[in-house]
């Protein structure tokens, strides 16, 4: 009895350490499986933590590969269950939400930074390819954000109609597009810019600027606006038009 009071009272003085830690100076200087155990402390009252939360990355490989595990896949980690499991999503969740409600009403073209830190956290460790859209009012200031497809990126999943609509429904002015890589690489296909070419044109037939597109890898971004692709597609609308 003696000996499970004491090991009692080692985790919790543990527990305590990383708390005070975390009050004092934020997620400073902690390892990533130190983040990831003081998660599972919150749903575990009185368990160690920690070879759970090595396991998981261990397993994940990352901080953000543990986030975007399958809840199925993280109830395989032996020590994580279902109240694990609901604080390491939820967690998650509320991340990409506060990120995203500190965009709107911002002019992107102005807060770059935040923009890219919002699509990084909630694009760059997905396993499947999402298609964000950020919606702009006539002064560039965010409206909203949304993921409009998810899956492969080709011409047959992302529909120009379905841009179009969601954009007026939101009195959208402009327009910038994002989508991520699971494979890490952020260089567009020519699928990527086929699709932008058909949806870039379609938004400005209905006088819509599309001001981006970003393509979003592990720790690096494509952006079609640097490379010149945006200009030379306004180019050939106008061409068109004339």
């Amino acid at each position: 009895m003696s000996g499970n009071k004491s090991n009692s009272q080692k985790t919790e003085g543990h527990r305590k350490r990383l708390r005070e830690k975390f009050m004092i100076s934020g997620l400073t200087g902690f390892h990533d499986y130190e983040v990831i155990e003081l998660l599972l402390t919150l749903a575990t009252p009185r368990k160690d933590c920690k070879d759970t939360a090595k396991l998981a990355l261990k397993r994940f490989k990352t901080l953000p590969g543990v986030f975007e595990a399958t809840p199925r896949e993280l109830c395989e980690i032996d020590g994580i269950g279902p109240k694990n499991l609901f604080g390491i999503k939820l967690i998650k969740a509320v991340a990409e939400r506060y990120l995203e409600k500190r965009l709107i009403n911002k002019n992107p073209l102005n807060n770059s930074k935040e923009v890219f830190d919002y699509l990084y956290h909630s694009m760059r460790d997905k396993s499947r390819e999402c298609f964000k859209v950020i919606f702009l009012d006539v002064k560039n200031k965010i409206i909203a954000v949304e993921t409009l497809f998810q899956g492969t990126l080709t011409s047959s999943a992302v529909y120009p109609r379905e841009v179009l609509t969601a954009a007026l429904e939101h009195h959208a002015a402009a327009l910038i597009f994002a989508h991520n890589h699971p494979s890490g690489e952020p260089k567009p296909s020519s699928d990527d810019i086929y699709i932008t070419r058909q949806l870039f044109f379609a938004c400005m037939m209905m006088g819509i600027t599309v001001h981006e597109h970003l393509v979003i890898g592990n720790n690096d971004y494509f952006s079609f606006a640097d490379q010149g692709l945006i200009t030379r597609m306004k180019r050939e609308y106008e061409l068109q038009m004339k």
